[in-house]
């Protein structure tokens, strides 16, 4: 399969990840993938599937909105607004977190992926108490630049 053709089946798998069909991941992914994001690090196709269907039980909605992609022959990065809402997280209201993903392929597959994402606009600006700091953090970071 063409590394194009490769990230396409990348992208449709992930745009709407509730619905994803689980033995896509065969099909897009190394058999020893590595996994990496800014709380998780994840070797093999196993894991990865375990790490995705445990998220997918948490989430009410995730979907992702691909914006710009860089590719060659071995490498590509993606770059993304990702959807999602959680039951706990400011009651269901969706949250939008922009980020990107790089991933390097061989004839297997993608044999490694890590998603770069802020952390803070994902979950810490949303938790009561600690969301309202963050979001001062911020501000007041920004003013003094």
């Amino acid at each position: 399969m063409s590394h194009t053709d490769l990230v396409s089946q990348f992208k449709s798998f992930y745009s709407d990840l509730l619905k994803a069909e689980w033995a896509q991941i065969d099909r897009i992914y190394a058999r020893n993938v590595r996994f990496r994001d800014p709380i998780h690090e994840i070797s093999g196709r196993d894991a990865l599937h375990r790490y995705l269907d445990e998220l997918c039980k948490g989430v009410s909605a995730c979907r992702f909105e691909y914006l710009d992609e860089s590719l060659d022959e071995r490498c590509g990065y993606i770059k993304w607004n990702m959807h999602f809402s959680h039951p706990r997280i400011e009651g269901n209201r969706m949250i939008e977190v922009r980020g990107v993903s790089q991933v390097l392929f061989n004839a297997e597959g993608i044999y490694y992926q890590e998603d770069i994402y802020d952390m803070g606009a994902m979950l810490y600006e949303h938790v009561p108490l600690l969301g309202s700091g963050v979001r001062w953090l911020k501000h007041r970071m920004a003013r003094a630049s």
